[in-house]
């Protein structure tokens, strides 16, 4: 089947649709955001809200937004990060999340299809540093996100960011993550206190942990679907696994009260002690692939 490459509408937002090879990826426009990945005949490897809202200015409850300049809250970024915007109420997870960015280059062939999306010159750039952002998004058996980084300015920028993937399983409680044994982390709901993983990691409760000094891969082993997710990463040490659990699903936007069980984020990042200095006219690539394979 020849590769399909079609312009859609999503509610108010147009997005891109792509098959290839027996995949289909859909990409909104806004924020430039992966909705929906998945392979005919297979589970879907990107978990997107059966609640999902698809309005201008308003983020889409899963996929994978694209969290820069900052992740998360601004307060809780590295003072070198938050002495660089001055803004009343700065938006959770950066500023581009609800920007429009353009499709600006696209090169396909019989094994992979590539596209490339910048900010669009409608998008609000007040508040934005001289940095450029870009991202290219992969389709060959995978599925590759490269998030780049171009200081265009005269002055070093700092940086924190994150590819906030959610990822889709058959049960939270049932799956195992490896890769993290030894790894530190803090936990934002420890009071921010700084901890060793042991062993892999399994859910329990809400989880919210940003994890340091990565290696290259990590893994999703879900019994139930009898499949494993690799996740490898390039240009990041850091992630943050995130799952809302019972109560604060209830009180989380375009979110069913269970959905906490079917899904669970690994968004590959730099933060905190992994933020990114870029200085004048220097560039950074943050790639991510994600590769499944029978368990």
């Amino acid at each position: 089947m020849p590769t399909e490459l079609n312009r859609i509408l999503r509610g108010d937002l147009p997005c891109w649709e792509i098959r290839h090879r027996n995949q289909t990826l859909v990409i909104a426009e806004q924020g430039a955001q992966v909705l929906e990945y998945q392979r005919d005949g297979e589970h879907p490897l990107i978990w997107l809200s059966e609640e999902a809202a698809y309005h201008r200015g308003q983020g889409v409850r899963g996929g994978v937004p694209v969290c820069w300049p900052w992740f998360g809250g601004l307060d809780f970024n590295p003072e070198e990060i938050r002495q660089q915007y001055a803004l009343a109420e700065p938006p959770a997870h950066g500023l581009v999340r609800q920007q429009p960015w353009a499709l600006t280059h696209s090169e396909q062939d019989d094994e992979q299809i590539t596209l490339t999306f910048a900010l669009s010159p409608h998008a609000d750039r007040q508040s934005l540093p001289s940095v450029e952002p870009t991202l290219t998004v992969r389709l060959d058996d995978g599925l590759s996100l490269t998030l780049h980084n171009h200081n265009h300015g005269s002055q070093p920028v700092w940086i924190s960011q994150a590819l906030h993937s959610y990822f889709a399983v058959s049960d939270c409680r049932q799956v195992e993550i490896h890769g993290l044994d030894s790894c530190p982390y803090v936990d934002a709901l420890d009071d921010w206190q700084r901890h060793q993983q042991e062993g892999p990691l399994t859910f329990h409760g809400e989880t919210d942990r940003l994890y340091l000094q990565l290696p290259d891969t990590l893994h999703i082993d879900d019994p139930a679907w009898q499949r494993r997710l690799t996740l490898s990463a390039s240009g990041s040490r850091s992630a943050v696994v995130w799952n809302p659990w019972i109560d604060k699903s209830r009180r989380l936007t375009q979110f069913a009260d269970d959905a906490w069980q079917r899904m669970l984020c690994i968004e590959t990042a730099r933060v905190l002690d992994n933020a990114l200095l870029l200085g004048p006219d220097k560039q950074h690539s943050m790639e991510v692939r994600f590769v499944t394979t029978a368990l």
